[in-house]
């Protein structure tokens, strides 16, 4: 693999942004048709909203504290690790939650950004007892928290 500095520069400084809940900032790595996935918010697409997806995520983890490492990047795609550390508002719960991050990338901007973790382990610190632990790792558990999570989007407000 051959290595595109610029592009991991621009993944550490998504990741030194979103550590600041620093949103203009986040957005400008985003090429205007980025799309981002993960084990709750499976696909969003465009710019838009996904910063409004970012927005409510950081509403909800009270006190986000992130780090990340391993970051490296071609031409075409990079990949990194994060932590975030934060509450999870609904409960008051801590969670610490470890993330594998690939992107891909577009007239040197950030056009797929797909994180993925362990649902299971998620729910069980972010929701606790039972529902975490004994619900965190059913399909109907996970569609609930999905349609919940998406419910929240489309309801959120553009900025």
């Amino acid at each position: 693999m051959t290595v595109n500095d610029r592009h991991v520069a621009l993944i550490s400084a998504f990741f030194d942004a979103l550590g600041r809940a620093d949103l203009a900032a986040m957005e400008r790595c985003y090429h205007p048709e980025v799309s981002f996935g993960d084990p709750i918010f499976q696909e969003v697409e465009g710019r838009d909203r996904v910063m409004r997806m970012w927005r409510i995520q950081l509403g909800v983890r009270s006190g986000l504290q992130s780090s990340y490492r391993d970051v490296r990047a071609d031409d075409f795609s990079g990949t990194a690790h994060w932590t975030a550390r934060y509450t999870f508002s609904s409960t008051g719960r801590e969670v610490v939650n470890e993330i594998d991050a690939l992107f891909r990338f577009e007239d040197d901007l950030i056009v797929r950004h797909h994180d993925d973790f362990d649902f299971k382990r998620w729910s069980r610190m972010a929701l606790g007892r039972p529902h975490g632990l004994v619900f965190g790792w059913t399909p109907m558990w996970r569609r609930t928290i999905r349609e919940r999570a998406v419910r929240h989007l489309d309801d959120a407000q553009p900025s």
